[in-house]
């Protein structure tokens, strides 16, 4: 069991997104069956379409975004969950004014990601 702050938790840039970061909130060595994590994209910020080989379970913080998932896009503000199954392509684009926030919990398996396509 762990109980800690977010400000005490390294914050990293994501190496394929634009403009933004990572903070891994409870890693797979704290809990045993999810990790915990925190994306946070600046204003124009975004990932690429990409896939991974573990499912997201995602909760919208703040800010205002437009997500791809497979053929369908989504715009997705503070309040939305979004679940997206393992091997799905997807990508995230900022479109708000404001950082976009979200928390993204995924099993501890081994994830490979592959990058379909080049930008966000």
């Amino acid at each position: 069991m762990s109980v800690k702050h977010a400000n005490d938790i390294p914050v990293e840039p994501v190496k394929a997104g634009d403009k933004t970061t990572i903070q891994v909130l409870i890693s797979s060595q704290e809990g045993p069956n999810f990790a915990m994590r925190r994306f946070v994209m600046q204003p124009g910020g975004g990932m690429p379409n990409h896939t991974n080989t573990v499912e997201h379970e995602q909760y919208v913080l703040r800010g205002h975004a437009r997500i791809g998932i497979g053929d369908e896009v989504f715009d997705v503000q503070a309040g939305d969950m979004v679940f997206i199954p393992e091997g799905v392509p997807h990508w995230y684009q900022n479109v708000g004014e404001e950082n976009f926030e979200f928390l993204c919990m995924i099993p501890n398996k081994p994830d490979e990601i592959r990058i379909i396509g080049k930008g966000c």
